[in-house]
């Protein structure tokens, strides 16, 4: 199982070929398994980025959403307590983007590596990262 960062899941979807090579076999490998997690703060995100401009589906935004709702190895985590305050507490030093300390926080939640691209999530030294 494995925890998606935002981006990886908007290349995963629209820019597979973005992806790096042991990013794309970990998405691989827990798609078989039925372990792909996303946290719903990456909809929120995504949803942010488009009504905002910086980003542009040929489909509503809930649409493109709903289709990855619907894979069946593709589940969401919600912001539950036990993340929120994961992510106001995490340990040693990590930056404040509150979107990164909510994700990071539902890895760590979760006993799960995350897949990103991020230098300052690669960095953090309290959760695994795969790219």
């Amino acid at each position: 199982m494995i925890v998606l960062d935002t981006h990886i899941w908007l290349w995963w979807v629209s820019e597979p070929e973005t992806l790096s090579k042991k990013a794309r076999q970990a998405i691989q490998g827990a798609s078989a398994e039925q372990g792909v997690v996303i946290s719903s703060m990456s909809t929120w995100e995504i949803a942010m980025l488009v009504q905002k401009g910086r980003l542009e589906f040929s489909i509503d935004v809930r649409d493109w959403i709903r289709k990855t709702e619907a894979l069946p190895f593709v589940s969401f985590v919600p912001v539950d307590n036990t993340i929120a305050l994961r992510s106001v507490n995490l340990p040693g030093l990590f930056h404040q983007d509150p979107a990164d300390r909510i994700i990071v926080a539902t890895a760590l939640s979760l006993g799960l590596p995350i897949v990103t691209k991020d230098e300052k999530i690669q960095r953090y030294e309290h959760v695994k990262s795969i790219w």
